[in-house]
């Protein structure tokens, strides 16, 4: 003979999701306590006392179904649903940045020394023109000219570069013939 019968259960089913509600604060992880509340107290059936409180008996038994899966989790540590982390599982490619930079180093290693130094005082250091003309020792006009045909022909350069690597790619994809 059973020590409650089952439609006892049933009756204390809304009183357990209320409470379990109040635990976990969402409505699926509360329903799912209540399922492994009910499956506790019918494996356990054997251990309530007939005449006392169902329950507080119930309300005890949901709440320590609660520690534990709190505890789990603890361990466990903290879960993310997937769709939320795949996107940052793949990262962008940065070797283009650095096939740049070679080419943009191997043309402006084509300038002039004094194209270079233009260049570098301008752009690099961050100089004011004024301030280039007093360092060389030239007008600020000659600067700038200068700077225009340096800049100019560093753009010459890097599209020369730019039209080999094209032909290049295009040309490694073509068929070889053996060499005899």
């Amino acid at each position: 003979m059973k020590n409650f019968e089952l439609d006892a259960l049933e009756t204390e089913i809304p009183h357990l999701r209320r409470y379990a509600r109040s635990l976990t604060r969402e409505v699926t992880r509360a329903d799912d306590l209540v399922q492994d509340c009910l499956e506790r107290a019918i494996a356990k059936q054997q251990q309530f006392t007939a005449g006392t409180n169902l329950r507080s008996w119930l309300f005890t038994i949901l709440h320590n179904v609660h520690i534990d899966n709190c505890r789990k989790q603890k361990r466990r540590g903290e879960t993310v649903p997937v769709e939320d982390w795949q996107s940052g599982l793949s990262v962008e490619a940065h070797q283009h940045w650095a096939i740049e930079l070679r080419d943009f180093q191997r043309c402006f290693n084509q300038l002039k020394s004094d194209e270079r130094n233009i260049l570098k005082l301008i752009a690099i250091d961050g100089l004011q023109y004024e301030e280039v003309a007093d360092q060389l020792g030239i007008a600020t006009g000659t600067v700038k000219s200068r700077l225009f045909r340096a800049r100019r022909k560093l753009r010459e350069l890097e599209s020369a570069a730019a039209q080999r690597s094209r032909f290049a790619v295009h040309t490694d994809h073509a068929p070889r013939a053996y060499a005899s």
